[in-house]
Formats: structure tokens, C-alpha cells, sequence
């Protein structure tokens, strides 16, 4: 089976889990039940945004292009309900909190993911091809076994790529992260992509960091798709910036064949969600604005792309 997927994709993350509870309500690990009803109740918040989103009757999302990606431990009523609903579901594999990619339920992953069965299957990994070989090696290997119980199950796999910069990396550019994206992390993305497919890992979508020139998206696309992977789709995801550079970076993948949506979620829901909880704005107006900004990058990405 050649993995792939080539319809349009739209998707509101927001699986983020050690980094939200901590930077949204400055909590840390194990929580209380109050406290972890209080986490999930911000994220079922979340996806009643994505529901407005599609609910709207003058700019609605489009139902089959939709999609949302929660994690099992604080979304999996979410899950559930939006699978119901027939809507795209995707769900997160990763450890939260690691540096290192493992399975968050270990050796029980696939049963976790048979029990929940998402649309797709999500993992965040960080790679940076000239980084710890002992490292990528290790990544590597638990990344076939995703990649082959997909495989096996005709579960799409999705592949959230981050570079960090070395060491070596960022002292070449002037210890400026920015000249870093500029000068470097295109290329590396590709060589990891490159590096990761002949070991055997096999995504149908690979969720990539925002990219600065239409040149270096064709690159990813050309890496993505090469030797016969021609149904491969690239997602393009927010990392969390601010409106004008996430637009800027939805013009520019949109206008690639090969790049089929986005994945953005922090500069969709992070505002509303803490003004609701600093009780700034009730929970209609909270969702409402997320809808809103997932609503204005779908706009923007069909526009780019009919332009």
C-alpha cells in the first residue's frame, strides 16, 4: 500500500498537553480531578469554536475539508463525539513533554489507537538530521512501528516535523533563530524527510513548520512525493505565530500543489481561551472568536490557492 491523502485538510490542534496545562492555567503534573476537568473542559471550549466555525451560515467552513486534533487524555469524549459526527478526527501518539519521540501509552499504542479510531494518527517529532545520530536512531525505530501498524491498518499517518537547530547550527547563524528558519531549516526539513522515508517511515501527511519561499515548499513537496509517494500531502502548521506571518505562511503553501491545508492552533485558540478564563469574555464569545480564526485561515489558504 502507497500511503497518501490529497483532499483538502483543515485542521484546529489542539492537542497540546505539558505546555498548555503549564502555560494556560501554571499547572504541572499529576493533577488533581478538578483541575484535569477544568483542562478538558477548556479544550471541549476549543472544539465548540470548531463547531461555530462550521456552523456559520455566510463563510462556513467546508464539512468535508474539517478537521480538529485533540489528545486521548484530555479530549477523548471530544474523540468520540466528533467521530460520531463524521467529523475528521486526528489524535496524538507522542509523549508530551519529551524532546525524545516515544509512545505516550508505550507498547499499547496501537490499542489506544484501535479503541479511538481517529481518522488519522498524529506524531510530533523532533529530528534534526545532523543532530544525535544515537538519538534519531532510537526515533527512528519507533516511528517504523507507527508507520507499519498504519500501514497495516490503512490508518493515515501524520507526521508533525520539527528541526530545532544544534548547537553548531545556530552559532553559524549569528545565534539568531530567525536567520536560522531563513538560511537553514528548509533544507534540513527535506534531508530529514529524505533520511526518514529510507528508513522506512511512511507517512500520507507531512504536518511542516512554516516556510519563508514558495521555492522551499516545492522542495518539501519534491522530497515528500518522491520515487512513487505521488498521493503525499503536506499540511502546513502556526508554530504558534502571530496572524500576519501565519496568513504569510498559508499564502505561500497554498500556492504548491502537493500542500493540501494547515494545522493551526495556538494563534487560534490560545486568547480567547485565557480571556475566557480570566472570566474577560463568556464561553459563546470564546468560541466564537476560534471559530472566527479558524475560519479566516481556511479563507485565506482557498483564496491563495484559487489565486
Amino acid at each position: 500500500m502507497t500511503p497518501g491523502y490529497t483532499k483538502p485538510l483543515y485542521i484546529l490542534p489542539f492537542d497540546h498537553r505539558a505546555s498548555y496545562v503549564k502555560g494556560m492555567f501554571d499547572l504541572k503534573a499529576p493533577l488533581s480531578a478538578a483541575d484535569h476537568a477544568r483542562v478538558s473542559d477548556s479544550k471541549r471550549l476549543i472544539y465548540e469554536g470548531f463547531q461555530a466555525a462550521l456552523a456559520d451560515p455566510d463563510d462556513a467552513v467546508s464539512r468535508d475539508a474539517a478537521g480538529i486534533l485533540v489528545d486521548e487524555e484530555f479530549g477523548a469524549d471530544i474523540l468520540a463525539e466528533a467521530n460520531a459526527k463524521g467529523y475528521l478526527t486526528a489524535v496524538s501518539t507522542e509523549k508530551s513533554g519529551s524532546d525524545e519521540f516515544d509512545f505516550e501509552y508505550g507498547d499499547a499504542f496501537g490499542q489506544h489507537l484501535d479503541d479511538v479510531r481517529p481518522t488519522f494518527a498524529k506524531a510530533l517529532v523532533r529530528y534534526n538530521p545532523a543532530g544525535d545520530a544515537a538519538l534519531n536512531a532510537r526515533q527512528t525505530a519507533r516511528l517504523k512501528r507507527l508507520s507499519d501498524f498504519c500501514l497495516e491498518r490503512k490508518l493515515p499517518f501524520m507526521f508533525e516535523l520539527l528541526v530545532p537547530a544544534t548547537e553548531a547550527q545556530l552559532q553559524q547563524a549569528g545565534g539568531d533563530k530567525d536567520a536560522y528558519d531563513r538560511t537553514q531549516r528548509a533544507e534540513l526539513m527535506r534531508a530529514a524527510i529524505l533520511a526518514l522515508q529510507d528508513a522506512g517511515v511512511e507517512p500520507a501527511i507531512w504536518k511542516i513548520e512554516g516556510l519563508d519561499t514558495r521555492e522551499d515548499a516545492a522542495r518539501i513537496v519534491a522530497a515528500a512525493r518522491r520515487d512513487g509517494r505521488d498521493e503525499v500531502g503536506c499540511i502546513i502548521l502556526g508554530r504558534g505565530a502571530d496572524d500576519a506571518k501565519v496568513g504569510d505562511w498559508l499564502r505561500i503553501a497554498a500556492s504548491v500543489p502537493g500542500f493540501i491545508g494547515f494545522a493551526v492552533g495556538r494563534t487560534s485558540f490560545w486568547d480567547p481561551v485565557a480571556a475566557f478564563e480570566a472570566k474577560k469574555i463568556g464561553r459563546n464569545e470564546a468560541a466564537r472568536q476560534i471559530g472566527a480564526r479558524y475560519r479566516q485561515w481556511a479563507d485565506t489558504f482557498e483564496a491563495a490557492r484559487v489565486a
